[in-house]
């Protein structure tokens, strides 16, 4: 029988069951090991009312608190949501994480002292 992917889009290997876990987006019942998992970690307040709360807070520096969780889908509202691409036959043997696009942010350095003539 002709197989679209080498792990038959599970990662189960030797396991007989998976336990099912829900879809976070539209309470679907998925395996575990099929679902699309993500973890996301993200600043307790927007950047907007971090400024206003700086300004209104005693404390001169204080860092927010993140909030840390996991997002799991099932296949389709994944796709549906852009998490995962549908990519063609020869791309799908990639599996290889996709490339993190990942501002560097430089420090200024500091503009050498100009001399002055006297």
């Amino acid at each position: 029988m002709t197989v679209k992917r080498r792990n038959h889009g599970r990662s189960k290997k030797g396991r007989g069951h998976v336990k099912f876990i829900r879809c976070d987006n539209c309470f679907q019942a998925c395996p575990k090991d099929k679902a699309i998992k993500r973890f996301n970690v993200r600043n307790m307040i927007e950047a907007a009312a971090k400024r206003d709360m700086a300004e209104a807070s005693v404390y001169e520096s204080y860092d927010v608190p993140k909030v840390y969780y996991k997002l799991q889908h099932c296949v389709g509202c994944a796709i549906h949501n852009r998490i995962v691409r549908v990519r063609s036959r020869v791309n799908r043997r990639n599996r290889a994480p996709p490339p993190r696009f990942r501002q560097e942010f430089k420090k200024p350095t500091a503009a050498p002292a100009v001399k002055a003539s006297a």
